[in-house]
């Protein structure tokens, strides 16, 4: 029982909110995230959905510790069931105060901190666009 909270406490504190992740992210218009070693095919078929989303993980309404935990814990989970793509919907923020999209930017720091994340891109418009990200995940060695 200590081992799981030891854990879930790790994984909370994994992922910080003081994260700099504009050194790391190709801005351009559509924009997308791939670590160093990763092709830039790698980004351009996730763009053009190459590959098939398997889960979804939506964070509309969620307070931000608590998207922050759920973030942790869903790719944790996909990556040990061996899935390979992701979508995560953080909304537009057409809901937040000054209608500004507090999540957006929060959920790309905290994936360019898991290691299990190869590469994501902004969704297409008919997968959640600007308000949702398609994520590769690293192939599970089970």
């Amino acid at each position: 029982m200590q081992c799981e909270k030891d854990e879930k406490v790790v994984l909370i504190e994994s992922i910080s909110d003081e994260f700099d992740v504009g050194t790391l992210l190709d801005t351009d218009e559509l924009l997308s995230f791939r670590r160093p070693g990763v092709g830039t095919d790698v980004t351009r078929k996730l763009r053009r959905g190459d590959w098939t989303i398997q889960r979804q993980l939506d964070l509309h309404g969620l307070r931000r510790d608590e998207a922050r935990e759920r973030l942790s814990f869903f790719i944790r989970d996909a990556h040990k069931q061996g899935l390979r793509c992701v979508r995560v919907v953080h909304g537009k923020g057409l809901g937040s105060p000054g209608k500004t999209p507090v999540l957006k930017s929060r959920v790309q720091s905290w994936l360019v901190q898991k290691k299990e994340v190869l590469a994501f891109v902004q969704a297409k418009p008919a997968d959640g666009g600007a308000g949702a990200l398609v994520v590769l995940l690293m192939p599970s060695r089970g």
